[in-house]
């Protein structure tokens, strides 16, 4: 039982359930964006009063999360191939921390970018 919990504790778990949460979030957005895309088949009026709509500050926080799980999602995928095709230096355990808080950092850092250039 007590190896249990340190293998749900160690930092790939924790990678794994970024992985799969932003994997299945960007799934569920996926037809949201597509409809929101058709609009601007239905005419300028019509994809002009969605816009307004998604001036709300709820739909920009919302816009930040879904990049920041977007980059997540980017950055956990990179590590991945990175890991499987990649020559593995001596320490192992070093070398997956190494890629965990890269790819931490660049899913931060993108999703910082665009919350500041959102003004």
């Amino acid at each position: 039982m007590k190896n249990d919990f340190r293998a749900r504790n160690h930092p790939a778990y924790w990678a794994f359930l970024v992985h799969r949460f932003s994997g299945v979030a960007l799934t569920l957005f996926l037809p949201l964006h597509f409809w929101a895309l058709g609009n601007a088949l239905h005419g300028e009026a019509k994809l002009e009063s969605f816009l307004r709509w998604s001036d709300q500050p709820l739909v920009k926080c919302a816009e930040v999360i879904l990049v920041l799980l977007l980059a997540a999602h980017m950055a956990g995928g990179a590590r991945l191939l990175m890991l499987e095709f990649m020559a593995w230096p001596g320490n192992v355990n070093e070398w997956h921390k190494t890629l965990l808080a890269g790819a931490a950092g660049v899913s931060v850092a993108i999703g910082l970018l665009f919350l500041f250039n959102m003004g």
